[in-house]
């Protein structure tokens, strides 16, 4: 079933907006603010007889300034990640509009019942069907009900459009499972490792330490005896994995400190340790399994290449798709930063001016 979706961008270009200029700058520089005021009724971009205004491009790149926070450590750097994102925000917003254009001239449209529907989850999803605070959040976005509507609807059809634009499900032959597997085995070589179950046992203060030990001592005699590890750890245990039994799952020799590091990979498979002290703390070690470092085998990554296949298969139809629609579509980008983006054919690129003409 479709879902309520919003416009999302690649992780890598997740940087903001030039609010942020002035604290990675030096204090004596001074450089235009690419946000002033004056432009916020430029043009970015222009597709078909729809504007896209330098004010909605700043409403989607603002919001993206405490990442850029963490991700530029320069200046330099700075200006690159927020050329970077403009173009990506930008061309976002281009191919919304041309998506939504191409369902339309498809003769398609929303059900007025299925938009209510999902306008009605949306409510009580995000806002536990409290309307009051639903109105109150358009409110502070400065949107109003209908504004909202139009927005739903809008992502609905982006949703809807991308989904057919994907190639149908069809098997993916083992010849090219082979292949890619060949082709991208370093990405499946794994680090030596031990599927790890512990016991903690952790000192109680101003307790004798030797009754820490005597405890320990009584975990390894019910070991011996046969009793089962897992309940053994859910009885005496002090950390975090005490009700999964212990189980901490597969764990590389980095993952551990030396004194523990040590003692787990040089035990056999099904095997436990003798109580090991590290500090006030006590530890048992059982190991469920090791494997040695290498590539995987074929068999046990198949299912994974399968869908990464299928996902670029699916990942080309959608950008051939894009492609076409626009190649098929006029469209006009003002904006410098989207330097780079190419305009259809017969159109001019502009730098961004008053009102989004040359200055």
């Amino acid at each position: 079933m479709m879902k309520f979706s919003t416009l999302t961008l690649c992780a890598g270009l997740m940087v903001a907006s030039y609010g942020l200029h002035a604290q990675l700058a030096n204090p004596q520089a001074s450089q235009k603010n690419q946000w002033d005021l004056k432009f916020t009724n430029g043009i970015a971009a222009q597709v078909e007889d729809k504007i896209i205004t330098l004010e909605e491009l700043r409403k989607e790149v603002t919001p993206l300034i405490p990442q850029i926070r963490m991700n530029s450590r320069t200046r330099f750097e700075f200006d690159k990640n927020i050329a970077i994102v403009t173009r990506e925000i930008l061309q976002n917003l281009v191919d919304r509009i041309l998506i939504i254009r191409d369902f339309y001239d498809k003769g398609a449209h929303i059900p007025d019942t299925y938009l209510q529907k999902e306008y009605d989850d949306y409510i009580t999803k995000e806002f536990n069907g409290d309307r009051s605070a639903f109105l109150d959040f358009l409110r502070i976005q400065g949107k109003s009900e209908m504004d909202f509507r139009d927005q739903l609807k809008d992502d609905i059809i982006v949703s809807y459009m991308r989904m057919q634009s994907l190639p149908s499900q069809t098997a993916v032959s083992p010849k090219k499972i082979e292949e890619y597997y060949q082709k991208n085995k370093s990405r499946y070589f794994e680090e030596e490792g031990v599927d790890l179950s512990m016991i903690m046992l952790v000192p109680i203060a101003g307790e004798n330490p030797d009754l820490l030990q005597q405890t320990a001592n009584e975990i390894i005699q019910k070991l011996e005896a046969g009793e089962d590890f897992a309940e053994l750890a859910k009885t005496y245990s002090q950390d975090d994995q005490r009700d999964e039994g212990g189980d901490w799952g597969w764990i590389n020799r980095a993952d551990l400190i030396p004194q523990l590091a040590d003692q787990a990979f040089a035990l056999d498979k099904g095997g436990y340790s003798q109580p090991i002290q590290v500090e006030d703390y006590i530890y048992i070690l059982k190991v469920k399994d090791k494997r040695e470092a290498g590539i995987k085998e074929l068999e046990k990554v198949r299912g994974d290449i399968e869908q990464e296949i299928t996902a670029q298969l699916a990942r080309q139809a959608q950008q051939r798709w894009i492609e076409r629609l626009r190649k098929n579509a006029y469209i006009k980008y003002f904006l410098k930063e989207a330097g780079g983006m190419r305009s259809s054919p017969g159109t001019m690129q502009m730098k961004l001016g008053a009102n989004g003409a040359d200055s």
